[in-house]
């Protein structure tokens, strides 16, 4: 998102708060959703995630400092949020190869994902095989298209660290589709 756009978001919201988080919302909730979507990988976990960092965002709007854009201040509590399922799920992890209830070994109801696509179910797998450091690294470069010192600041890193963790990631998911042809 362009500063000029979090300028007129932040503005809306120092004019009128309910019409500003509504405009905040309507920029952000689908990119949001789908950044916590590839690290939890479940639907509900996401939405859980999603209306939680939503709710912090709200609460937290008048302190934000505006000393990073609001998209990495966003991301940053969606990012620890994703993160936060995941630890209390532990015990039951969740990955593509895990997940059952039908013939073909998908979720039933999960009509976000296209199974048949079988070169981004691969994709998905590898991305999965990753430490959660080089995931987040790939993730928030690759799809979300975050520059490397906006990535350290939503993972609370250094640019070095992430660059290192994007290049590592992007090695070993490589090797996972060659490997896996």
């Amino acid at each position: 998102m362009p500063a000029t756009a979090d300028k007129y978001i932040l503005d809306a919201i120092d004019r009128d708060p309910e019409t500003g988080f509504r405009i905040l919302l309507r920029s952000y909730k689908e990119p949001v959703y789908w950044h916590i979507r590839r690290i939890t990988v479940a639907h509900h976990d996401a939405e859980d995630a999603l209306q939680e960092t939503f709710l912090r965002v709200f609460r937290n709007i008048a302190a934000f400092k505006r000393d990073m854009s609001l998209a990495a201040w966003i991301f940053r509590i969606a990012t620890n949020e994703a993160l936060r399922i995941i630890d209390r799920r532990k015990d039951n992890d969740i990955s593509l190869d895990d997940i059952s209830g039908s013939d073909t070994g998908h979720p039933p109801a999960d009509d976000y994902f296209d199974y048949s696509d079988l070169e981004s179910v691969r994709l998905q797998k590898a991305i999965l095989s990753l430490p959660p450091k080089q995931q987040l690294a790939f993730n928030l470069r690759y799809y979300d298209e975050f520059d490397y010192d906006t990535i350290a600041r939503i993972t609370d890193s250094t640019p070095a660290a992430v660059k290192a963790n994007y290049h590592a990631a992007k090695e070993k998911i490589i090797n996972f589709m060659n490997s896996h042809d």
